[in-house]
């Protein structure tokens, strides 16, 4: 079964606006930290989502990418 490109163009659009957001989240996580420098007390999370949030944005990204690029292949 083909999925229409309508979909796929939905889908590139969600992906898209979630990989801006953990973009966004990044670097107002660095902005809000110093640099991870000043952390408050029990604030070790900054750590874990210094790592989570730029992984996502790149796997969200990608997901992008390939959503977009099939929904061009698929409307020609």
């Amino acid at each position: 079964m083909k999925t229409p490109s309508i979909i796929l163009y939905f889908l590139g659009i969600i992906s898209g606006a979630l990989s801006l957001f953990s973009l966004f989240y990044t670097v107002r996580l660095f902005l809000v930290t110093r640099g991870l420098t000043v952390l408050n007390t029990g604030g070790q999370g900054a750590y874990i989502g210094a790592i989570a949030f730029p992984i996502l944005a790149l796997i969200f990204g990608f997901a992008t990418w390939v959503f977009l690029k099939s929904a061009r292949n698929k409307s020609k």
